[in-house]
C-alpha cells in the first residue's frame, strides 16, 4: 500500500506533520478503548471495588508494557533514520537485531511478572479486600504481554517508513471487537472481572499477530531474510542504546506513576476509584499531544538523517504551535466538564468518589500545556540521536513528582491534593530543563555512522 507511505523529507512541513499524526493520533486513542470498554463496564456493571482493582491493575500494566514499548519506540526512531539516509541494509539489521531483543526481553518479563504476581500486588498496597479479585484481573492480562510486543513493534516499523495509517486499522477493528467482547463476558456470561480481561488479551492477540501478517505479507521490503542475521556490532551497539533509553525513559516515567498509585492506594479504596476513572480521563485528554510527539520524534528523525536541518527548525515551530492550542483547548474542556466525565464510569450516587476524581481532574487538567511541551522535547531528543537526555527529562519529571507527592500527602490539611498538585510541577521543572539546554547549546545535533 504504498499510497499510505509518506516521505516526511519532502512537502509542506506543517501539512505532512498532521497527515502523518493523525492516524497515530487515532490509533493510541483507540488503544486507550481497550482500558476505558473496561472501566466503563466493569464500574456501571461490577460495582466500585472493581473498578478500583481495574484501575490499579492498569496502573500495573501500563508500567510493564512501558518497557516494551519503549524499546519498540527506540528501535523505530533508529528504523526512520536510516530510512531517512536510504540505507535500507543497515535498517534491516536494526530491524532483525531488534526483534529477537525486544522478543526474548518480552518473554523474561512475562514469566517473571506471572511468577511474582501476588508480591507485586502486596508491594502496591492492595487492600485486603481486593486482593483476590485483582490478582484474578492481572494473572488473564499479563498474558496479552507477547501481543502487547508485537503490536508495537510492527506499528513502530511501518510507522518509521511513512505508513501510519495501517496500525490505526487493525486497532480500530480490535477496539470494537474488545468493547463487543467485554460486554459478552461480563454483562451475559456472567464471567465477572476475569471477563473483562480476557476480552482485553483476546483483542490484543488480534491486533499484535494480524498486524505481523500484514507487515510480512504486504511489505516485501520489511520481511526478515537470513543476509541481515549476522549481528553487526555497529548495529548492536546502536539498536542497545536507543532500545536502553527509550525503555528506561517510558518505564520511570511509568514506574513513578505506579508509586503514585502506591500511596493513592493507602488512602483507601474511595480514592482508588476516584484516581482509576480520573486517570483514564486525563489519559485520553492528553494522548494526542503524546503521540503527535511520538509522530514528531520520527519527522525530526527521518529529516534528521536526510540531512535537512532547516525544515528540522521549520517541524519544530510547527509542532509547538499546534501542540499548544490543542493542550490549552483540552485544558478548557477538561476544567468544564469534570463531573459529567466522571459520572461515565462511576454511579450518581456515588458522590465522594466523583468528588475526588473532580478534584484531580481540575488540578492536573489546567496544565496540559506543560505536558504537551515535554512530548514535543522527548521526541526532538529522541529524533536528533540524543534518546539519553529524553530520560533525563524523564527523570527530572517524575523525581519531582513523587518527591513531592510523599511530602505532601502526608500532611493531613493537605492530603491528596498534594499528588494531583505535584504533577503538573514535575512538568514544568522538566520543561525549563529541556528548553534551557537547547537555549544554551547544550545539546548538539550528531550525525550517526
Amino acid at each position: 500500500m504504498a499510497q499510505m507511505k509518506k516521505d516526511l523529507t519532502e512537502g509542506n512541513v506543517t501539512k505532512n506533520m498532521l497527515l502523518f499524526a493523525g492516524p497515530m493520533i487515532a490509533g493510541n486513542l483507540l488503544q486507550q478503548f481497550y482500558n476505558i470498554a473496561d472501566s466503563l463496564i466493569v464500574g456501571r456493571f461490577l460495582g466500585p471495588d472493581a473498578l478500583a482493582a481495574v484501575g490499579s491493575a492498569y496502573t500495573l500494566m501500563t508500567f510493564l508494557t512501558s518497557i516494551l514499548i519503549g524499546m519498540c519506540m527506540g528501535s523505530g526512531a533508529l528504523f526512520s533514520f536510516y530510512y531517512g539516509r536510504k540505507e535500507e541494509g543497515r535498517m534491516k539489521d536494526c530491524m532483525q537485531l531488534s526483534f529477537l531483543l525486544i522478543g526474548g526481553a518480552t518473554l523474561i518479563l512475562n514469566a517473571a511478572v506471572m511468577l511474582c504476581c501476588r508480591p507485586i500486588l502486596r508491594l502496591l498496597q492492595i487492600p485486603a479486600e481486593l486482593m483476590d479479585m485483582m490478582h484474578a484481573y492481572v494473572w488473564i492480562i499479563f498474558l496479552g504481554l507477547p501481543f502487547v510486543f508485537l503490536y508495537n513493534y510492527f506499528a513502530y516499523l511501518l510507522r518509521a517508513v511513512g505508513n501510519s495509517v495501517v496500525p490505526l486499522c487493525f486497532l480500530g477493528s480490535t477496539a470494537i471487537l474488545n468493547i463487543v467482547l467485554d460486554l459478552l463476558f461480563v454483562m451475559v456470561c456472567r464471567w465477572g472481572i476475569g471477563g473483562a480481561a480476557a476480552a482485553t488479551v483476546i483483542a490484543q492477540a488480534v491486533s499484535g499477530a494480524g498486524l505481523m501478517a500484514y507487515t510480512w505479507a504486504r511489505e516485501p521490503g520489511l520481511r526478515f531474510d537470513r543476509q541481515h542475521f549476522h549481528g553487526e556490532k555497529g548495529s548492536l551497539a546502536e539498536i542497545l542504546r536507543f532500545c536502553f533509553s527509550s525503555s528506561v525513559q517510558q518505564s520511570v516515567m511509568n514506574f513513578g506513576i505506579l508509586m503514585i498509585q502506591g500511596l493513592v492506594n493507602s488512602f483507601g479504596a474511595v480514592v482508588m476509584a476516584a484516581f482509576a476513572a480520573a486517570v483514564k480521563i486525563d489519559s485520553f485528554a492528553y494522548m494526542p499531544a503524546q503521540e503527535f510527539g511520538n509522530a514528531f520524534s520520527l519527522f525530526i528523525s527521518q529529516n534528521h538523517g536526510a540531512g535537512k536541518q532547516d525544515r528540522v527548525r521549520r517541524g519544530m515551530k510547527s509542532a509547538l504551535g499546534i501542540s499548544m492550542a490543542f493542550c490549552a483547548a483540552v485544558s478548557l474542556l477538561i476544567f468544564a466538564a469534570a463531573p459529567w466525565l466522571m459520572l461515565l464510569f462511576i454511579r450518581p450516587e456515588e458522590t465522594e468518589i466523583i468528588a475526588v476524581g473532580v478534584g484531580y481532574l481540575r488540578i492536573e487538567g489546567a496544565f496540559y500545556c506543560g505536558i504537551g511541551i515535554l512530548f514535543l522535547l522527548y521526541g526532538y531528543y529522541r529524533g536528533i540521536n540524543r534518546p539519553e537526555m529524553s530520560l533525563v527529562l524523564t527523570v527530572i519529571s517524575l523525581g519531582t513528582r513523587v518527591l513531592l507527592a510523599y511530602v505532601l500527602a502526608p500532611i493531613p490539611q493537605i492530603g491528596v491534593i498534594g499528588i494531583w498538585s505535584a504533577i503538573p510541577m514535575g512538568w514544568f521543572l522538566a520543561d525549563v530543563t529541556g528548553i534551557l539546554c537547547l537555549k544554551k547549546g547544550m545539546v548538539k545535533r550528531t550525525a550517526m555512522g
